[in-house]
């Protein structure tokens, strides 16, 4: 008898513990490995969100198709990265060259560049200044074939305050001669996106 009751005892000395446990648990929420899959996490304050620069470094160099004709920019600023804010004045340097696969002696000629700005905010797209563009004076337009070159400046203006980054839709209109001896051209056009981050206002 004296045995049953003592095995009564800690069956129940045991019950009381666990259910002490369960309690102790209860109170303090799920334990945090297992997570709560209902709560909703909290926002992070002072998160950082990275914007994207292709010039982080101060220039950066494509290689570009059009067709058969190959070409190779090179982009750079004058302002240091620092100072590219939204009230500033931003100049937007580029020098190209092209090359043509299975060469005959055809000449490669630039007839326009058009630079169109898209700007963008913390909170989406903000207004974007006109569209830019260099179209040749000369016809059929800038001989672009190595080793012969095209350099320009593309002077981009104050922006909303409120922008973070600026994306440059740039487009290199090109005209291939059919033969080295032909006045016909054919157009092929190459196509580049850069995307520069606008520095705060100090």
């Amino acid at each position: 008898m004296k045995n049953a009751s003592m095995a009564r005892f800690r069956i129940a000395a045991t019950a009381g513990v666990a259910l002490v446990s369960a309690l102790a648990l209860s109170g303090c929420g799920a334990a945090p490995f297992l997570g709560d899959p209902s709560a909703t996490p909290a926002p992070t304050s002072g998160a950082i969100t990275s914007v994207e620069n292709d010039l982080a470094t101060g220039s950066v160099t494509r290689d570009l198709t059009a067709g058969n004709i190959g070409v190779a920019v090179n982009y750079w600023s004058d302002l240091p990265m620092d100072e590219w804010t939204s009230g500033a004045n931003k100049p937007l340097n580029l020098s190209l060259s092209a090359t043509l696969a299975n060469d005959e002696g055809q000449r490669v000629y630039l007839s326009q560049v058009s630079v169109v700005a898209a700007v963008t905010g913390p909170e989406g797209t903000l207004a974007s200044p006109d569209s830019l563009v260099d179209q040749a004076s000369v016809a059929p337009g800038y001989q672009v074939k190595a080793p012969y070159s095209y350099s320009q400046s593309f002077v981009l203006p104050a922006l909303d305050p409120a922008a973070t980054s600026i994306s440059l839709a740039i487009t290199y209109e090109l005209l291939l001669q059919t033969t080295p001896t032909s006045a016909e051209f054919a157009k092929q056009t190459a196509t580049d996106l850069l995307t520069i981050a606008i520095a705060p206002a100090e």
